[in-house]
C-alpha cells in the first residue's frame, strides 16, 4: 500500500520558480558552529545553495553528490563565496541581523518542497507558525505530514526559517538539526525580538 504522504508528494506539482543555474563551480565547507556541524554551498556567483547540517562526513557527501548531479561536476572545498554566508550567519546568531541579504536557489529541493519554502519568508523573526497554517497557506489545508516532510529536508537551513514552524499546540517537533538546535534559535530570536519591541505569536 503506498503511503498517503507518498501520494501527496507524487501528485502536487505547483507552478514554482525552478532552479536557475547550471554550470560553473560550486564552493563548499564544512564548519563547525554554534548550531552544529553544518555545510554551507554556494555557486561561484555567490548565489546561496545550501545551509544543511551534515552532522558526519556521510551526511556532508550526500548533499556534495546531489550538488554535483544537479549544479556541477565541479563541487571544490572553500573559496571567497562563502565569505558571505559565514559572515552574516554570525551576524544573525550575534543578534545583529534578523534577515538574510544572500540570493538563493532552492536547487536541491523538489518542487512541493519550493512551494512551502516560498511561504516562509511571511513567518517573521520572532514568530511562529503551525505546519497546517503553511499547509493552508499553499492550498492544501490537508497535508501537514507533507510540509513537514518538505522542511524536514529543507536545503536551506537557518538562511530559509523552517525552525520557525511548529506544532499546532506550540510544541517544538522534528527538525534537522535537532530539537536543541530548534530550541536556541527560537529562544535566540524571541529575546532579540523582545528586545527590540516584536512579540512573539504562533499562527495556527
Amino acid at each position: 500500500m503506498t503511503d498517503p504522504l507518498e501520494l501527496a508528494l507524487r501528485g502536487y506539482e505547483p507552478t514554482v520558480r525552478r532552479p536557475t543555474l547550471t554550470g560553473g563551480d560550486v564552493a563548499y565547507v564544512v564548519d563547525d558552529t554554534p548550531l552544529g556541524r553544518m555545510l554551507f554551498a554556494a555557486h561561484h556567483d555567490g548565489t546561496l545553495l545550501a545551509t544543511t547540517y551534515a552532522p558526519d562526513d556521510a551526511a556532508a557527501d550526500a548533499v556534495l553528490a546531489r550538488l554535483a548531479a544537479r549544479v556541477s561536476p565541479r563541487v571544490l572545498r572553500g573559496g571567497r563565496a562563502l565569505d558571505a554566508v559565514r559572515r552574516e550567519l554570525d551576524d544573525y546568531l550575534g543578534g545583529r541581523r534578523r534577515d538574510f541579504d544572500l540570493p538563493v536557489d532552492p536547487v536541491l529541493a523538489t518542487p512541493f518542497q519550493r512551494s512551502v519554502l516560498e511561504v516562509l519568508t511571511g513567518v517573521r523573526y520572532g514568530t511562529t507558525a503551525s505546519y497546517g497554517a503553511l499547509a493552508t497557506t499553499i492550498g492544501r489545508p490537508t497535508a501537514s505530514r507533507a510540509v513537514g516532510a518538505a522542511l524536514g529536508a529543507n536545503p536551506l537551513c537557518v538562511v530559509l526559517p523552517c525552525h520557525r514552524v511548529v506544532a499546532a499546540s506550540g510544541a517544538l517537533t522534528g527538525y534537522a538539526g535537532g530539537l536543541d538546535a530548534k530550541r536556541l534559535l527560537l529562544d535566540h530570536e524571541a529575546r532579540t525580538a523582545a528586545a527590540g519591541g516584536q512579540a512573539a505569536h504562533v499562527r495556527s
